[in-house]
C-alpha cells in the first residue's frame, strides 16, 4: 500500500496509528495510558520485541535486561519499540517435552505479529525450542526480522575440571552407577555446572541453534558465542535494536535472507561445529514455513563432506566461552568459505553478504577451532540412514559416536516405551551384553507424544560396571544436543505411526552400517507382514486441547515435525479493523 503523495511504502503500523478517525483515535489513546508521547505515533517504524522471558525458563531469565538494551537501540535509530510476550519453553522443566509445544509457540508468535501494528520484529531466543519456534512463527509473517540469542552460560567448573551443562550430567550419572563417583560429589557438582545466566555452554541444541541463527544470516555476527554474562552481549542487543529499524526502512524481509543458499550454509556449519541432531528437524520446519525446498537427503549430501572443526563438548573438550575467545562462529564460517563450502553472497540481516561479514575473521586458538585441512574430527555432519528399519530415514551424529560401533551387528533388546525402559534397564536379570542393540519404541512425534529427548538411553548399570561406555541405541526419539554416543535417532516412520520400528522384537538381529548409510532389520518380509497384521498402536489418545490438535496433525521427523496445516509461506497481512 502506498501514499498518494509518496511512492515509498507505508509502514504497516500506519493502518493502526496513522488514521485521523475514531479507529486511529482509539489505537493511539489507549496506548498513551502507558505514558507514551504523541510523537511516537508519527509514522516511525514500530518494532515488536518478541520476548520469551520466563523464570520457568532459566536459560532466558535475563531477557528483561536484553529487551531493555534492544529498546535503547530502537529509540536511538528513530523507531518505536513495543515488547510483547509469547509462551516460553523451558527445556529443563517442561513436561512431557518442549518439542510438543514448539509448534504451539510458533502459532503464538505468528498470530501475535499478524494481529498487531508491527513493522519489524526482534526475536529474543535462547533455550532450545524458543529459537526454532520464534523463527517458524515469524517466517509465516515475513516481516523484517532479526533474531538475538541470549548467549551461553560461563564455563562450568567442578574442583579442578571444566564441566559442561548436560554433557556432564550424563557422564556423572554413569559414574555414580558404576561406583566411580559418590552421590555427595554428584550433588555438589550441580551448583558448579550452571553458575551464570545463559543457556547450555556445550554445543548442545541451544548453542547449535544460536549458531544456526548466525549461519542463516538471521542474527548479527558473533551472535552465537558471546557469553550471556559478558557485557558485549548487551552491546549486541543494542546494535540489534538499531539494525532492525534500518531493516524496516530497507524492507529487508525474512524471505530475502532465508533462501536455499542460507539453509545450505547452515547445514554445512552444523557439520563444522559438531552441532546437535535436533537442528535437522528444526531447519526442515523453518524451511517449510518459508517455502524453501529442503529435505533429509540435503543433510547427508551437503554435510557429509564437512569435517568437525570445533573442539567442544559433547564431541570434544572445550566450551562455548572458549569458542568465543577463539573467534566464535565467524572463524568457522571463514574456514568454510576459504574451502568452497559457503555461499559467500548469501544476504544477512546486517545488509551485508556472509563473506563481507567473515572474510577477515580471526582465529585465536587452533586447539578450539581447527583448520579444515587438519580438522578436529574427520566427520562432523549428520548421517542419514535408510533401510527396512527406517524407510523414511534416521539420523546419527558421527562426531559423538564411537568409531568401532559405526559398523555393527547385534541382537535387539527392545523397550516398548520409556516407562518399560525405566522399569527394566537396571534389572540385574535383563538379558543384555555390550554387543546388543538397544531399541526404544513409541517415543516419536505422535508416540510420546512430542518426540522427547530420551534417545540417548543410559546403559544398563551392569554394563557400565564392566567399563563399557557406549552401545548402539536406536529409537524414534530425539537426543539432547549435550549428549553423546552411537545413537540412531528420528527413525521414520515412528513406531506409533506403524513404522517398522514397531515390529522389532527381542532377539532380532539389527545391522548398522554408517559408511553404507544402512539400518537393516534382519527379518524376512513374510514375518514382518505377519507382525504388521497383528500390530496395535500404543500411542496415547488425547481427547482435547492442543495435545489432540498436535497428535492429529504433526508430521514425521523427516518432514520437520511441523503441523501439516502450517507448512507453506503465507506472508504478512493487515487484518480487518475491529468494530
Amino acid at each position: 500500500m502506498t501514499d498518494s503523495n509518496d511512492k515509498a511504502p507505508k509502514n504497516r503500523s500506519a493502518e493502526w496509528f496513522g488514521k485521523a478517525d475514531k479507529d486511529g483515535f482509539g489505537h493511539r489513546s489507549w496506548m498513551k495510558n502507558q505514558g507514551l508521547p504523541h510523537h511516537l505515533f508519527d509514522g516511525r517504524p514500530v518494532i515488536g520485541i518478541c520476548n520469551t522471558w520466563s523464570e520457568l525458563t532459566p536459560c532466558n531469565a535475563h531477557f528483561r535486561t536484553l529487551a531493555e538494551r534492544v529498546k535503547r537501540g530502537v529509540y536511538e535509530a528513530g523507531g518505536f519499540p513495543l515488547e510483547f510476550p509469547v509462551m516460553s519453553l523451558g527445556e529443563t522443566l517442561m513436561r512431557p517435552t518442549t518439542m510438543m509445544f514448539r509448534n504451539l509457540v510458533s502459532m503464538d508468535v505468528e498470530e501475535s505479529i499478524r494481529a498487531n501494528p508491527l513493522d519489524g520484529v526482534i526475536l529474543l531466543v535462547g533455550c532450545d525450542k524458543t529459537t526454532p519456534a520464534l523463527l517458524m512463527g515469524a517466517a509465516s509473517c515475513d516481516l523484517p526480522t532479526l533474531a538475538l540469542s541470549g548467549g551461553p552460560m560461563l564455563n562450568g567448573r567442578f574442583r579442578d575440571q571444566q564441566i559442561g551443562s548436560g554433557t556432564h550430567v550424563w557422564k556423572f550419572d554413569a559414574m555414580v552407577k558404576a561406583g566411580e563417583m559418590t552421590l555427595q560429589d554428584f550433588m555438589e557438582a550441580e551448583s558448579c555446572m550452571s553458575r551464570s545466566i545463559g543457556h547450555c555452554m556445550t554445543m548442545g541444541t541451544a548453542s547449535t541453534m544460536a549458531s544456526m541463527v548466525e549461519a542463516l544470516g538471521m542474527g548479527l555476527p558473533a551472535n552465537a558465542a558471546i557469553p550471556a554474562a559478558d557485557s558485549r552481549r548487551n552491546v549486541l542487543a543494542h546494535m540489534a535494536g538499531q539494525r532492525i529499524v534500518e531493516m524496516v526502512r530497507e524492507d529487508l524481509r525474512m524471505s530475502k535472507v532465508l533462501t536455499r543458499q542460507a539453509f545450505e550454509n547452515a547445514i554445512r556449519t552444523n557439520g563444522a561445529i559438531g552441532g546437535s541432531t535436533n537442528a535437522v528437524v528444526h531447519l526442515l520446519a523453518i524451511a517449510g514455513r518459508m517455502g524453501v525446498d529442503l529435505n533429509l537427503e540435503d543433510w547427508d549430501r551437503l554435510g557429509v563432506e564437512v569435517p568437525c572443526l570445533v573442539n567442544l563438548m559433547p564431541s570434544g573438550e572445550f566450551l562455548m566461552e572458549d569458542f568465543y575467545y577463539a573467534g566464535g562462529l565467524p572463524a568457522v564460517l571463514r574456514e568454510l568459505g576459504e574451502h568452497g563450502l559457503l555461499h559467500k553472497d548469501a544476504l544477512t540481516v546486517n545488509g551485508r553478504t556472509m563473506w563481507d561479514n567473515v572474510a577477515e575473521a580471526p582465529n585465536w586458538n587452533r586447539e578450539v577451532i581447527f583448520a579444515l585441512d587438519a580438522p578436529f574430527k574427520p566427520e562432523g555432519g549428520i548421517v542419514v540412514l535408510r533401510g527396512n528399519l527406517a524407510p523414511g530415514g534416521a539420523v546419527l551424529k558421527p562426531s559423538a559416536s564411537t568409531p568401532e560401533l559405526m559398523q555393527h551387528k547385534g541382537r535387539a533388546v527392545v523397550f516398548e516405551d520409556i516407562d518399560d525402559y525405566k522399569a527394566r534397564i537396571d534389572d540385574p536379570g535383563l538379558d543384555i551384553d555390550a554387543s546388543c542393540v538397544m531399541v526404544l519404541k513409541n517415543c516419536g512425534p505422535k508416540g510420546y507424544p512430542g518426540m522427547a529427548e530420551v534417545g540417548n538411553m543410559a546403559l544398563p548399570q551392569k554394563i557400565l560396571k564392566q567399563g563399557v561406555e557406549d552401545m548402539v541405541r536406536i529409537s524414534d526419539a530425539r537426543m539432547s544436543g549435550t549428549a553423546y554416543g552411537t545413537v540412531v535417532l528420528h527413525t521414520a516412520p515412528e513406531a506409533a505411526a506403524g513404522g517398522p520400528l514397531a515390529l522389532v522384537q527381542n532377539g532380532d538381529i539389527i545391522e548398522l552400517d554408517v559408511k553404507g548409510r544402512r539400518l537393516h532389520l534382519d527379518v524376512g518380509d513374510a514375518e514382518l507382514d505377519k507382525r504388521r497384521a497383528a500390530w496395535i498402536s500404543a500411542a496415547p489418545v488425547n481427547e482435547r486441547g492442543y495435545a489432540k490438535l498436535y497428535q492429529d496433525h504433526v508430521m514425521q521427523a523427516d518432514q520437520g515435525c511441523d503441523l501439516d496445516f502450517l507448512v507453506g509461506k503465507s506472508g504478512a497481512v493487515v487484518p480487518r479493523e475491529s468494530h
